[in-house]
């Protein structure tokens, strides 16, 4: 019994506090004269705070406008170090390429120095491959002895050395003579154009061995000599 009249005063209480309110509010109503104008001032707590209330946003708006906020700075944050990355592979990769393009423009340039210095300057190497294209056989040896004439300006021809070598020596470069008067004087005549060793000394051409039974050192030995004596090789159709 006692529990429920405790429950009943609170009910009543909240009750007569209602009623007290809607009363005073009649109150006051009746006691402004008729005809006059009022204003109604509402009351400094209540309405405020509900007022208030509803005009404020949620707590969890604000933490999730906070939240978009950073991921965005930290998003734009990313996308800088990204391009900045970009940025140093792109200037690296420029400069590589800058110094191999130096490297090969250096070594193009070293390239064709060397090889306009081999132009002025032939090598051993070279100098034999020019020689060497004259076969080692009596043509051969016949152009290179031409070409050894020409530059001393010893006259003669292609068919004056041939004639003349084939009656002396039929092409022979070791050929000797051991039963002239030449052998009977102890100098026989020796090579494709039987030449003597005395005359060989005298007429011998430098720049070519110094050897009698070298082929292409007796026919310009012997060459010079005619052309001393004879005018030329080709002035030469029997023993001379």
């Amino acid at each position: 019994m006692s529990a429920t009249r405790i429950r009943m005063t609170k009910v009543h209480k909240a009750s007569i506090a209602g009623i007290a309110a809607a009363g005073a509010a009649a109150i006051s109503l009746s006691l402004v004269p008729a005809g006059s104008s009022a204003t109604t001032v509402a009351s400094p707590t209540a309405p405020v705070a509900w007022q208030a209330a509803a005009d404020s946003k949620p707590a969890s708006l604000h933490i999730d406008s906070q939240k978009s906020a950073i991921e965005t700075k930290v998003e734009a944050a990313a996308k800088a170090a990204v391009q900045i990355k970009a940025d140093a592979a792109a200037k690296a990769d420029a400069a590589a390429k800058a110094k191999l393009d130096a490297a090969a423009k250096k070594a193009a340039a070293e390239r064709a120095a060397k090889e306009r210095a081999a132009e002025k300057t032939p090598t051993t190497r070279s100098v034999s491959l020019r020689t060497a294209v004259y076969p080692n056989n009596l043509d051969g040896w016949i152009r290179e002895s031409l070409s050894i004439m020409q530059k001393h300006g010893i006259p003669g021809s292609y068919d004056g050395l041939h004639r003349n070598i084939m009656r002396e020596s039929s092409g022979n470069p070791l050929a000797i003579n051991n039963w002239d008067i030449n052998a009977v004087n102890g100098t026989p005549s020796k090579g494709l154009l039987q030449v003597i060793q005395p005359t060989f000394n005298a007429y011998h051409v430098a720049g070519t061995p110094h050897d009698l039974y070298h082929p292409v050192a007796n026919i310009v030995a012997a060459a010079n000599y005619a052309a001393d004596r004879y005018g030329s090789i080709d002035n030469v159709f029997g023993a001379y």
